[in-house]
C-alpha cells in the first residue's frame, strides 16, 4: 500500500466527515478484511485486518472463539441458521467460528476459554488488484454509517437543550432547520402560531428528541414547548443557571403568553426582580427571541392562596377561598374582573395551569366592597 496516499486519504476523510482518524483507520481495516474474505475465504469465517501505519503492509488473521466442549453442542452445520446460542444456553459449535480449548492449546498453550485465537493468513499477491474496488465501496458505506452514528450520539446528548437553528426549507407544513451537522424537523404543531419562517432566518429551538432510523437520525425540534422558555431563562440569567434562583413551574400558550413561577431560598435575592432584570432587559431579550410573546414572572409560594394571588397578577385580588376539591374561589373588585380573567380567559387559564388549582373568579359585590 502506498503509505503516503493512505495517510493522506485518512486525513482527508477524517477532516471532511469530522471523524477521528483512528476511527477512519478502523473503518478501512474492516473494509479491507471484508474484501479479502469475499475473494479468498469462506462464508461464516471471521477475518481481521491490521494495517501497519509505518510500512503500509496489511496482515490478515482468521479469528476463532475458544470454547469449552462441556458447554457446546456439536450439530450438523446449517447454512440458514446464524444463531449460535441455543435456548438451553449452550453454543452451537461452528468450525468456521469456534475452536475447542484442547485444539487451541496446541497452537497457543496460554490461551483460555472465551478468548479469541488469531491465526495469521497467507498474503495474496493479487489482492490489491482484485479487492480494491470492493474495499472502496465498503469504506464509503462504513464512513457513512460511522458519521451517522456520531451525529446520533452527539445530538442524543443534547436532548432537552436549546440549540440554534437556521431555516433551510419547508416540506409541507414542516420546517427543516440546519442545527449544525444535520437538519432538524420543526413540525407544524411545534411551531409558534402566527410566526413566519423564511429561509436564512435563525431561531432558538428546543431539541425534543433524537430517533435513529434507517435513513439516519431524525431530530424533532420545538418552538412551542414550555421548556424552551425555561431553558432560555437559564441561558440568559446567571442566577438561574447557578441555581440561586429556581424556576418552579411554567405555563405557556405559545406565541401569546407565558407565566413562569420563580423562587429563591437565599436571603437578599428577589427572584422576580432577578429574572426581570434592570428595566426589564433580561426578560426583554427572551420576549424578543420569542417574537413578542408576553411573559409574566411571578413568585412561587408553598401557600396556595399566596401562589394563586401571585399567579393572577397583574390583577388585584380581594379574597381567595380554598375549597376541598382543588378549587379556589377568587373574589376581585369589579374593575379588576376583566384583568383577572384576561382576554378570552387566558390569564385565569394560565394561572390555573401554573398553580394546579381550578380557579373561579367572581366579582366583588358593591355592598361587600363598602364593608
Amino acid at each position: 500500500m502506498d503509505i503516503k496516499a493512505f495517510t493522506s486519504a485518512v486525513s482527508q476523510i477524517a477532516g471532511e466527515k469530522d471523524i477521528p482518524e483512528h476511527k477512519v483507520v478502523d473503518i478501512i481495516e474492516q473494509a479491507v478484511a471484508t474484501a479479502y474474505k469475499k475473494e479468498y475465504r469462506e462464508k461464516g469465517e471471521v477475518i481481521k485486518a491490521k494495517i501497519n501505519p509505518k510500512s503500509g503492509d496489511v496482515d490478515f488473521w482468521l479469528v476463532k472463539m475458544v470454547v469449552d466442549e462441556s458447554n457446546v453442542v456439536f450439530e450438523e452445520e446449517r447454512e440458514d441458521d446464524d444463531e449460535e446460542e441455543r435456548e438451553d444456553g449452550k453454543v452451537r459449535y461452528n468450525p468456521k467460528r469456534h475452536i475447542t480449548l484442547e485444539e487451541a492449546k496446541k497452537i497457543n498453550p496460554d490461551i483460555n476459554t472465551g478468548e479469541e485465537l488469531e491465526t495469521l493468513l497467507e498474503k495474496e499477491q493479487d489482492f490489491g488488484r482484485i479487492a480494491a474496488q470492493t474495499a472502496k465501496q465498503v469504506i464509503l458505506q462504513k464512513v457513512k454509517e460511522t458519521e451517522r452514528d456520531m451525529i446520533f450520539t452527539d445530538y442524543k446528548d443534547k436532548e432537552g437543550e436549546v440549540v440554534s437553528g437556521v431555516v433551510q426549507r419547508m416540506e409541507g407544513k414542516n420546517i427543516l432547520m440546519d442545527i449544525g451537522k444535520v437538519l432538524g424537523v420543526l413540525p407544524k404543531e411545534e411551531q409558534i402560531p402566527g410566526e413566519n419562517y423564511r429561509p436564512g432566518q435563525r431561531y432558538k429551538v428546543y431539541l425534543i428528541s433524537v430517533e435513529d432510523t434507517s435513513k439516519g437520525p431524525v431530530i424533532l425540534l420545538s418552538r412551542a414547548f414550555p421548556k424552551l422558555v425555561s431553558k432560555m431563562f437559564e441561558l440568559e440569567i446567571p442566577e438561574i443557571a447557578a441555581g440561586s434562583v429556581e424556576i418552579k413551574v411554567i405555563a405557556r400558550e405559545a406565541g401569546s403568553r407565558t407565566k413562569i413561577a420563580v423562587y429563591s431560598e437565599e436571603e437578599g435575592i428577589d427572584p422576580v426582580g432577578t429574572a426581570v432584570g434592570q428595566r426589564g432587559t433580561r426578560v426583554g431579550a427572551i420576549i424578543s427571541e420569542l417574537g413578542g410573546e408576553k411573559i409574566d414572572i411571578v413568585e412561587y409560594s408553598e401557600d396556595p392562596e399566596d401562589f394563586i394571588r401571585n399567579a393572577l397578577s397583574p390583577a388585584k385580588i380581594y379574597d381567595i377561598e380554598i375549597k376541598n376539591n382543588d378549587t379556589a374561589i377568587v373574589t376581585v373588585p369589579e374593575d379588576q374582573l376583566s384583568l383577572a380573567i384576561g382576554k378570552e380567559g387566558q390569564n385565569v387559564r394560565l394561572a390555573a395551569k401554573l398553580t394546579g388549582w381550578k380557579i373561579d373568579v367572581i366579582p366583588l359585590k358593591n355592598n361587600e366592597q363598602e364593608l
